[in-house]
């Protein structure tokens, strides 16, 4: 169920509940997410990415957001992401979403 959140953090919070509690960065040089705590890696064929929610900064541009809920089951791991986008987001964060989404849609 995709729900419909305010903030940012209102759906950080929420997944966090939910058991998305793995703090994931996106290691676009190596084309893989890696997880803070644990220095697991995740590449695209290791994960999916469960929830997507956009958030476009209403008066500030640097303040357009996205969130993904991931997971991965071969690693028992369930996590999220946060990463700009807009004029603010990097090219190969970007670049490696994009290739992400098209890996699981």
């Amino acid at each position: 169920m995709i729900r419909d959140y305010e903030t940012v953090s209102e759906a950080v919070n929420d997944l966090k509940k939910r058991g998305y509690t793995a703090d994931l960065s996106m290691e676009a040089d190596k084309e893989c997410l890696v997880c803070k705590s644990t220095a697991i890696q995740l590449s695209p064929e290791d994960f999916s990415i469960d929830e997507v929610y956009r958030f476009e900064g209403i008066t500030d541009p640097g303040d357009e957001m996205i969130v993904y809920a991931i997971s991965s089951s071969s690693n028992e791991i369930k996590g999220i992401v946060v990463n700009a986008f807009g004029m603010y987001s990097s090219y190969r964060a970007s670049k490696l979403v994009e290739h992400l989404s098209k890996h699981h849609s």
